[in-house]
């Protein structure tokens, strides 16, 4: 049995899917019947999927996420929701229809927030703040959850420490700019020139143009670093840390390259995937509701020009988020 929010008469939606991997040309909008939810789970008429970089990379069949999804093509992306509960199945007793929720879905097999209807495990969903609408909600889980846990869980940042933030203005970035300063950690960001003021808005302390200064000249002695670039750029990044400081890389394809380099050294280097956790997104959400911490949306696309919003998201200049409005 399932329980709904009212006798709707919507029996299909439309949604993205991909049949093999490849270039943006692979992505199509369809209509399939609205699924329906099965034990644990709700049924949530989506208003905001967010774009990450995992999808194009998935997309065209590259990382781990991919691996576990061939098999299963044609298949829907997106692990970004936000919506309103439309129907929950009848074991489930923390969430009820109308609930306004956001959460990252489907990690990593199934996805599904690409699409006007998505079925997510209750335990995956948080309560959207009022303050925040559903279609920027969308934008939300992933990114911010990628940052919390490597400042917090991983680096174990604390107050008074010093943080290099690499891409401060990207969507893991300008989150994790966010929460090291609510933390009260002292934030240097690198970016590029345009994005110096909007990283001032959000008070980072100091902002490094990585077109023109080299981080390793620029910083020394410090506790922290969060690598969301990789490659070149992290390793160069160990030379910034004290004798007791440690870096975080996110970029999987990079990581092992990175940690080698920084034990070569005598320094410590993680890497780190991200995992849903709905009470980190409850703390986050709790910020957002006291105007501690920001989403920022640089564009948001209907379901049909997903090609259009891949296009962008893979250029990897984005500032803050993209999200697909699917209301």
């Amino acid at each position: 049995m399932v329980n709904t929010v009212d006798q709707t008469t919507e029996s299909s939606m439309r949604h993205v899917i991909y049949d093999r991997f490849g270039e943006r040309d692979v992505l199509q909008v369809v209509s399939s019947e609205i699924p329906v939810p099965q034990a644990g789970q709700v049924l949530i008429r989506v208003r905001g999927a967010g774009l990450n970089p995992i999808d194009w990379k998935t997309r065209k069949g590259l990382g781990f996420a991919a691996r576990q999804i061939e098999d299963s093509l044609p298949w829907t992306p997106g692990y970004d929701v936000a919506g309103e509960v439309v129907a929950v199945a009848d074991d489930v007793t923390t969430l009820a229809p109308g609930d306004r929720v956001m959460g990252m879905i489907g990690f990593p097999a199934t996805g599904g927030s690409y699409a006007e209807f998505a079925v997510a495990g209750a335990d995956e969903l948080a309560i959207v703040p009022e303050e925040l609408d559903l279609v920027t909600a969308g934008a939300l889980p992933l990114a911010a959850l990628t940052a919390w846990q490597a400042l917090f869980e991983v680096a174990k940042l604390e107050p008074g420490q010093k943080i290099l933030i690499h891409a401060g203005a990207g969507g893991v970035g300008h989150f994790a700019v966010q929460f090291a300063l609510e933390r009260g950690a002292h934030v240097i960001a690198t970016a590029s020139a345009s994005n110096r003021d909007f990283l001032a808005e959000l008070g980072v302390h100091e902002v490094i143009d990585y077109h023109s200064s080299d981080v390793a000249e620029e910083c020394y002695g410090l506790d922290v670093v969060l690598d969301l670039i990789g490659g070149k750029a992290g390793k160069r990044s160990l030379h910034t840390l004290g004798e007791h400081g440690v870096l975080v890389t996110i970029p999987t394809v990079t990581a092992d390259e990175i940690i080698s380099a920084a034990e070569g050294l005598g320094l410590r280097a993680h890497g780190m995937t991200v995992r849903p956790d709905v009470f980190h997104l409850d703390e986050i959400a709790e910020l957002i509701e006291d105007g501690d911490v920001k989403v920022h949306i640089e564009r948001a696309f209907p379901l049909e020009q997903v090609a259009d919003a891949h296009e962008l998201l893979e250029g990897g200049h984005v500032r803050g988020k993209l999200v697909l409005d699917c209301g």
